[in-house]
């Protein structure tokens, strides 16, 4: 069985990595619109099958296909990746004294099957300074993240205080259950 990621991710690929299987890595553009009114947990798993309807390239009979997305979730909003400095801001600010949500949509797709989930983490932040959150943006650079930041950063290490649920997915990728979903595709 050979893996095939799509996603521009380092830590999607880094946790595919420790699974010690055989992948590769393909990159493609795809445009990442949502219906703002759908569900959470539904944003997160259609971006992941669209990602997927997108592949450029004919899936071959002995490859699996992942693409995910992920996005966090406070107060009815969606944060996704920020667009600019004021963007992280405004997302650090929010998240910042609350809990929000992290939604990770998943699609695996082989050449007869196509599986589809999305996973949930609660993550509960304290209240940073400006200070605090500036220098988290001037020396992390957080625009590729979802909501602003990474668990795995300085951010995760001083503002996180609670988490609930699988903290790989709040990374990007919930990886235990990938790994069970690969068992499954790859047995049949």
């Amino acid at each position: 069985m050979k893996i095939v990621l799509a996603s521009k991710s380092p830590r999607r690929q880094e946790l595919i990595k420790g699974l010690e299987l055989n992948f590769k890595i393909v990159l493609y553009e795809v445009e990442e619109s949502f219906d703002p009114n759908d569900t959470p947990d539904n944003i997160a798993k259609k971006l992941a099958v669209k990602k997927a309807a997108a592949y450029p390239h004919i899936i071959e009979w002995d490859e699996i296909l992942i693409t995910a997305d992920t996005i966090v979730y406070i107060n009815g909003q969606v944060l996704n990746k920020p667009n600019n400095e004021q963007e992280a801001y405004n997302m650090l600010r929010t998240i910042c004294g609350s809990t929000h949500q992290v939604f990770t949509g998943v699609c695996m797709r082989s050449v007869t099957e196509e599986i589809a989930f999305t996973e949930m983490s609660l993550v509960t932040c304290k209240n940073l300074s400006d200070d605090e959150i500036y220098h988290y943006i001037n020396n992390y650079q957080p625009f590729d993240k979802a909501g602003s930041y990474g668990i795995q950063d300085w951010f995760g290490y001083t503002a996180v205080e609670k988490i609930e649920g699988c903290y790989y997915n709040i990374m990007g990728l919930p990886i235990s259950r990938v790994n069970e979903v690969l068992k499954k595709l790859s047995i049949n």
